[in-house]
């Protein structure tokens, strides 16, 4: 990897999004679910959740392939062609092969033969750990113009007779151009994780054959979950924005994870963060783990609701259990 003259700043200048196929509503997710014998409604998910569709990756589709349509947005937003990037990481847990890695073959795809490759696995916290890591290497010098994105297919990992969990998450990607930059960008990160709660979400994987045939799909306490969501972002949102020696007024946009609607509620109470400030998706995609936070990013962007100069909060809580937050000057 090239070596550069460390910047002062990262910062973002392009973002984009990708939802693979046509939605699939509560309605039809019900009927589908029905079929099995198995009973929800669209009330009963919206009620718990807030989340009204979801989209499904067709077999032929994998976390690359979603990723590059994102990638594609984002470099094109930006105005930076794939062979100026320095450096590419992808946040998913669903990775297309055990190796290479996700981000290998999204290099491929795109055409960015000069940049450095390799995922970061931290579930629904992924892309907030993905952008912290990124604003390091370009603060650092090791790269100048970096690509992060958070691509999932996780409906691969769902059991669809478990109307708890299989109700909630959906596939896509979203994806932000990270660049070297003498204005402040990414202003403050603060990463967390405690593998003692690791039993609360988990997914066993193709590494333990002998355990994934028999249970390979995700497991949730959706109840510890959700207390542990609503403490954890409360306090990272205190802490990135301690280091940038701001407070919560002076946020112009919450971007928690889409998870639930509640979390989202909560976390913004929390804080003392009207809902008005809060950008949610969660009901138009369900649960994307990495994908949620930066697809939530680009739909704002593009609606024109973030604007230059304002400051967004983003944060990732998900299975680990880990947690953090990014403060960002768009």
């Amino acid at each position: 990897m090239t070596q550069f003259t460390p910047p002062i700043f990262s910062k973002i200048i392009g973002t984009g999004s990708f939802l693979p196929n046509s939605a699939v509503s509560n309605d039809e997710l019900a009927a589908r679910l029905a079929q099995n014998n198995i009973e929800t409604s669209d009330e009963w998910i919206r009620e718990r959740t807030g989340i009204a569709q979801r989209h499904l990756a067709s077999p032929e589709q994998n976390a690359s392939d979603l990723a590059a349509h994102a990638a594609r947005a984002a470099l094109d937003m930006a105005g930076v062609s794939a062979e100026a990037l320095d450096l590419i990481i992808v946040a998913t847990s669903t990775p297309d092969m055990t190796f290479p890695s996700t981000a290998c073959f999204l290099q491929a795809k795109i055409g960015a033969d000069n940049a450095a490759a390799f995922d970061v696995m931290a579930v629904c916290s992924g892309f907030v750990y993905a952008l912290a890591t990124a604003d390091a290497m370009v603060k650092a010098g090791q790269a100048r113009t970096a690509l992060v994105v958070g691509a999932e297919v996780f409906s691969r990992l769902l059991d669809w007779s478990d109307r708890k969990t299989c109700v909630l998450f959906g596939d896509g990607a979203g994806a932000v151009v990270l660049q070297a930059s003498t204005e402040p960008g990414v202003l403050a990160n603060r990463l967390h994780a405690k593998g003692s709660l690791s039993h609360i979400l988990y997914a066993k994987g193709a590494s333990q054959p002998e355990h994934a045939w028999d249970d390979p799909f995700l497991k949730m306490d959706g109840q510890a979950v959700f207390k542990q969501a609503v403490t954890a972002l409360g306090d990272v949102a205190q802490e990135v924005l301690d280091d940038a020696g701001m407070t919560a007024e002076q946020i112009d946009w919450l971007i928690p994870h889409q998870a639930n609607v509640r979390i989202l509620q909560s976390t913004a109470k929390r804080l003392g963060v009207s809902m008005d400030k809060v950008i949610t998706t969660v009901h138009l995609h369900g649960n994307t783990s990495a994908a949620s936070v930066p697809l939530a990013l680009d739909a704002a962007v593009r609606d024109g609701r973030i604007k230059k100069g304002q400051v967004i909060l983003l944060q990732g809580v998900g299975g680990g259990f880990t947690w953090g937050a990014n403060l960002v000057r768009f």
